[in-house]
């Protein structure tokens, strides 16, 4: 049995029922708190849309306040694989229970994660059976999963954002993602924050709402 996840949601502007969820995965030590702002930039672009940003499954060994979707172990170069492939039926199980209840589909959501949270988002978003509207990476890098070099899933649009001064997660990763994932058919709208640390810059947030504007059709 998984772990059920729950953190702060934003209803929809205009008060109705959601035609569009916007689902946000917190970085490492984090929790939903993190990226749930995130809504008031683009709330208004997308007056119809649920925002919801799921608190991780566990609680951080390096924050106890905060959550991880996996631990940080760099004496294991296989640790981001393996805590990926734990935490990505969590969040699927997430996203089904989200569908069921608001009726809402895969195509209707777009995910999106900072750090550990662009990892899982992008994991997540290749191991589902349908296509979501598209997936958003801040400040992350593609884990792959398993038999990616025989890839025939979902190829949802994706926005990757990265600050070129970023000491925590190595910027060149998510040119890196940008690149395979475009070599595999994935259409990819890659951005760098300049003078950016590891962090989430306005540039960035205006780079990702016009890729929201483009595949909601809101643009």
């Amino acid at each position: 049995m998984t772990a059920k996840l729950s953190g702060p949601m934003v209803p929809p502007k205009n008060g109705g029922a959601p035609k569009q969820a916007i689902v946000l995965l917190h970085g490492y030590g984090s929790d939903g708190q993190d990226l749930i702002g995130l809504a008031g930039y683009w709330r208004d672009l997308l007056p119809d849309a649920l925002f919801v940003s799921p608190n991780a499954p566990e609680p951080c060994r390096d924050n106890p306040g905060g959550y991880q979707w996996f631990p940080v172990d760099f004496s294991r170069p296989e640790y981001r694989f393996d805590g990926a492939s734990k935490a990505q039926p969590v969040i699927a199980d997430f996203l089904r229970d989200l569908w069921a209840q608001t009726g809402l589909a895969p195509k209707d959501t777009i995910l999106g994660g900072f750090s550990q949270g662009a990892m899982m988002a992008l994991h997540v978003a290749l191991t589902l059976d349908e296509t979501l509207m598209g997936v958003i990476g801040f400040s992350g890098a593609l884990i792959a999963p398993a038999g990616f070099a025989n890839y025939a899933g979902p190829k949802p649009p994706v926005c990757l954002v990265h600050g070129d001064r970023d000491l925590v997660v190595d910027p060149a990763l998510s040119g890196e993602a940008a690149a395979v994932l475009r070599s595999k058919g994935f259409s990819v709208s890659y951005h760098v924050e300049a003078g950016a640390g590891h962090t989430i810059a306005q540039d960035g947030l205006a780079f990702a709402r016009e890729f929201i504007a483009v595949v909601s059709g809101a643009a």
